[in-house]
């Protein structure tokens, strides 16, 4: 193994890899445990593997730690990971927890945590990486950091108390919405609540999208109703929609009368369609221009930065007004499309007619269009083909797939490899 010190604050997404450099998932945590006497003692790493599944992998499986990535012996578990008594995960528990200088130096935050191979052998907690706290300091006060030996600090229990969780969502503050979400899921209840309560109400909005309407509603009841109302409001109109869809009907109505008037009524909107229709499947925002609009004009809308790829891969032409629901749909332009005339050039003399499904189309039959068109969007109409919304492929997506589907297990050729060897922590 490597004998240099690790961080392991830096692990966190890094590649593991089994010995012929076959990418075998991402770190997610390192696992440790205290002793009477000395450091805690590193005894394995939560690895997520396809299928966002986390599974614990014994120290005695990990050949190598350091220079960004893991290798691994090839053979693991992949039961999911349940932390049993006595275990601390590092990133998810340790990171942010208060801690005394032993000699009177007053009291830090951990930052980072350093973990290293002794001379007998065995992975253990070597330092902390600490900011010290100024004479009268809050939790979040800046000051000075430093390395400490784990001998150098004691740890600070507060009854009843829980650790500050903003070091912690630095550390995640680089993961995608999608394995956030994973990462949440996985934290011990108080603690990911702790999070979850210290996260911006755009972030926990987009986390909230990845996450099955279950934890939702269990991350939402958590809330208090304003502070509710004001993710729903950052959430994408079709997936609020669907999570209030899921709540009693007097709740649901209580929020959407708190929410942003503009953002309710797309909501209640959505609403009043079956959830298996386009028009209970669309977004109520899709990119609308008139006719007259230039290719120039057409290509700066798409470039937004908070515009999904989906929704960005083309414009709907119609006649006014330029809201939904808005004049007939004249056709869309796809990007590409835009991309291979001049900047001067007319939209209303690009469009794709006839690429449109109405509000009561199926959801089978959505994505079929999707599917033999080769789109990743599709327009909604009304009756009087009025534009009413885009149906993205991420929308039927989610529709089609299994209500689990975001941990599902598709680590086949994992499951094949499977130990059936006791690893050292014995029936892991």
């Amino acid at each position: 193994m490597s004998t240099s010190r690790v961080f392991v604050g830096r692990l966190s997404g890094c590649g593991v890899f089994d010995p012929v450099g076959d990418r075998v998932g991402r770190a997610r945590d390192v696992i440790v445990v205290y002793r009477n006497s000395g450091a805690p003692r590193v005894v394995g790493m939560v690895i997520e593997i396809p299928g966002r599944k986390r599974v614990f992998v014994s120290i005695g499986r990990i050949t190598s730690i350091g220079a960004g990535q893991v290798i691994t012996t090839g053979l693991i578990n992949v039961r999911r990971f349940e932390q049993r008594g006595g275990e601390v995960r590092i990133i998810s528990e340790m990171i942010g927890r208060t801690v005394d200088f032993v000699n009177g130096g007053g009291e830090a935050t951990i930052e980072d945590v350093a973990i290293e191979k002794n001379r007998t052998g065995i992975w253990e907690v070597s330092s902390l990486f600490v900011r010290q706290r100024r004479n009268g300091g809050s939790p979040f006060s800046r000051g000075n950091t430093s390395i400490a030996s784990w001998n150098e600090v004691r740890e600070r229990t507060l009854p009843g108390g829980t650790q500050s969780a903003e070091h912690l969502i630095a550390t995640y503050s680089d993961l995608k919405p999608a394995d956030l979400a994973g990462t949440l899921l996985d934290l011990p209840r108080e603690r990911m609540l702790s999070v979850v309560a210290e996260l911006p109400d755009d972030r926990l909005a987009d986390v909230l999208e990845e996450m099955t309407e279950s934890d939702q509603i269990v991350i939402l009841a958590s809330l208090n109703d304003k502070r509710a109302a004001d993710v729903l409001d950052n959430m994408q109109a079709d997936d609020a929609a669907d999570l209030i869809a899921q709540l009693p009907e007097a709740e649901g109505e209580h929020l959407l009368t708190l929410m942003e008037p503009d953002e309710a009524d797309d909501v209640r909107m959505l609403l009043t369609y079956d959830h298996d229709t386009a028009g209970g499947l669309m977004s109520p925002d899709p990119i609308v221009v008139s006719a007259e609009a230039t290719v120039a004009e057409g290509l700066a809308l798409i470039s937004k930065h908070e515009l999904a790829p989906a929704m960005a891969a083309a414009v709907c032409v119609t006649l006014p007004p330029y809201e939904t629901p808005t004049g007939k749909l004249l056709g869309i332009v796809h990007f590409q499309r835009m991309l291979r005339y001049p900047p001067h050039e007319r939209l209303g003399n690009l469009v794709d007619e006839g690429l449109e499904v109405r509000v009561d189309t199926p959801a089978t039959e959505v994505s079929r269009i999707l599917a033999t068109y080769n789109l990743v969007s599709v327009p909604v109409i009304d009756s009087d083909d009025r534009l009413m919304g885009v149906v993205t492929v991420d929308d039927v997506l989610d529709h089609l797939l299994p209500d689990d589907w975001r941990s599902y297990e598709t680590a086949d050729r994992l499951d094949r490899q499977e130990s059936v060897v006791s690893d050292l922590k014995g029936g892991r």
